[in-house]
């Protein structure tokens, strides 16, 4: 069984029920999330061995966001515990023509003031295959951009597979800083993962011809963005998600894989989303899947869309499905029929 090791925060979550904004809400319904966790759930579903590393605080909600990560079975034996909170991100679902909205409290999180020493890299990457973490991780600042350089090189030594999906939030640090601390980071990564803007937000490559606001892609202008990321940083593989938002509810969805020169572009879907949260985690989820699998590059990013695709439709942060769902929806089966 592969073992894959992912790296990073998880937090409480809390939304207002279905779609009323967070002005309306009374209540607020409770449940964990986080990049590397997502991307460890999804593993884990599909019968991998998962580990997710992190630090939360020694208390009964730090110990809630492990309850929920073992209920899928993800191993949880390497988290530390400590500090004094567990980050908290407010998500507000969009409708229509009005976005999503997300409001972090996650300054001062146990995550945050991680330490070098808290983690044991060599024993953390003991019979790993994998390893992945995401730009939101150094982006919290303190001693995080180093500790997943010092991860990075701990991986590389003992010949484990590094991915990173770049994941730039303008609300955690600026472009320059992301841009200084990913250049660091990014060179040990085997498979780079981007969507529309972050390849530009952090390296200021732009893919030519493309508005993602009024939905129109150039895909030749993404095979390009992908070949630039691959020569200037040494990435076996650049995975690029290609989303056309509609509206909040609707977007059009696909991706891309470059690896050897060539350019592997999935089937699109247009999705009717119940949550957007997690989709692009999923989507690594899926495609580490893939490639661990031993997918060719067509068959692993038709995987990896059909993966997140299915995520939109799901509540909350995780991706709940299985592999036979996933390759079902990637073999052409869309109708949305029940099952029976």
């Amino acid at each position: 069984m592969k073992r894959i090791v992912t790296f990073g925060e998880i937090m409480l979550r809390l939304n207002p029920e279905g779609y009323l904004r967070f002005v309306q809400a009374d209540k607020f319904e409770a449940t964990y999330g986080g990049g590397e966790a997502n991307v460890a759930v999804s593993l884990s579903n599909y019968g991998m061995s998962a580990a997710f590393v992190t630090k939360v605080p020694a208390h009964e909600i730090g110990q809630c966001a492990i309850n929920e990560l073992r209920r899928y079975g993800v191993d949880t034996s390497m988290i530390v515990r400590g500090g004094d909170r567990l980050g908290i991100y407010y998500a507000e679902k969009g409708a229509s023509q009005r976005a999503s909205k997300v409001i972090y409290d996650r300054a001062g999180s146990s995550i945050s003031k991680a330490e070098p020493a808290d983690f044991n890299w060599d024993k953390i990457f003991d019979g790993a295959d994998w390893f992945h973490f995401t730009g939101i991780t150094p982006a919290l600042g303190g001693n995080l951009p180093e500790i997943c350089l010092e991860a990075c090189k701990a991986a590389k030594k003992r010949g484990v597979m590094i991915s990173c999906d770049l994941n730039y939030r303008k609300k955690l640090w600026t472009r320059e800083e992301a841009g200084r601390t990913m250049e660091k980071l990014i060179p040990y990564v085997d498979l780079c993962i981007a969507n529309e803007e972050d390849a530009k937000d952090v390296f200021g490559i732009e893919a030519e011809n493309t508005d993602i606001t009024s939905g129109k892609l150039n895909r030749d202008g993404y095979v390009s963005v992908a070949k630039k990321l691959a020569d200037r940083f040494g990435c076996k593989y650049v995975a690029i998600t290609l989303r056309s938002s509609i509206s909040a509810n609707d977007n059009d969805w696909a991706g891309m894989l470059y690896t050897g020169g060539r350019a592997y572009f999935s089937k699109e879907y247009h999705m009717h989303i119940v949550d957007r949260v997690g989709g692009g985690d999923s989507f690594g989820g899926g495609l580490i899947y893939a490639l661990l699998s031993d997918y060719d590059p067509e068959p692993a990013i038709n995987f990896a869309v059909a993966a997140s695709c299915l995520k939109h439709s799901i509540e909350h942060d995780f991706n709940l499905c299985s592999v036979s769902e996933v390759e079902a929806l990637a073999g052409g089966d869309g109708s949305g029929r029940v099952q029976r």
